[in-house]
């Protein structure tokens, strides 16, 4: 069955902490931290990709002009590979340009090159690093997607 993106409810969360904490066992965020972002419902988008009521994947995005800054993204070890990370990353993108942001922001491991890979591709630029900001002391990379310029006000 082909996976279906849709926006996150609170009955998904319990399935979307269990991948957290299998893709993130070091950093996952803590069950209610999910509930709270959800909450933020202004400045929060969160969706999750689903196969026979299975999540297969999430993602969050928070904007607070100028920035959108991605929250979290994670793909269910078995269907990685198959685009569903990049097709989350290009919702979150197109949902930022709704949103007006000038730039879409996120952190991402330093020993993560499929992940590093991927935002490359999608345009976006290293621009910091932050030593020993995850709680294993990997490095993280910041990264940044220009989507207009400052000057551009529309």
């Amino acid at each position: 069955m082909k996976p279906v993106l849709r926006t996150m409810t609170a009955a998904d969360i319990p399935a979307v902490h269990a991948l957290e904490t299998a893709t993130f066992p070091t950093d996952a965020w803590p069950l209610e931290l999910f509930d709270a972002e959800l909450a933020q419902t202004e400045t929060r988008d969160y969706w999750v990709y689903e196969a026979e009521k299975r999540i297969l994947g999430y993602a969050g995005l928070c904007t607070v002009l100028p920035f959108a800054d991605v929250q979290t993204i994670a793909i269910h070890p078995d269907t990685q590979g198959h685009g569903l990370g990049r097709a989350l990353m290009q919702v979150m993108i197109d949902k930022a340009r709704e949103r007006r942001a000038r730039d879409v922001m996120l952190e991402v491991r330093k020993d993560n090159p499929v992940a590093i890979g991927l935002y490359l591709s999608l345009g976006f630029q290293k621009i910091h690093e932050r030593p020993k900001y995850y709680r294993d002391g990997t490095d993280a990379l910041i990264m940044r997607l220009r989507l207009r310029d400052e000057e551009d006000n529309q």
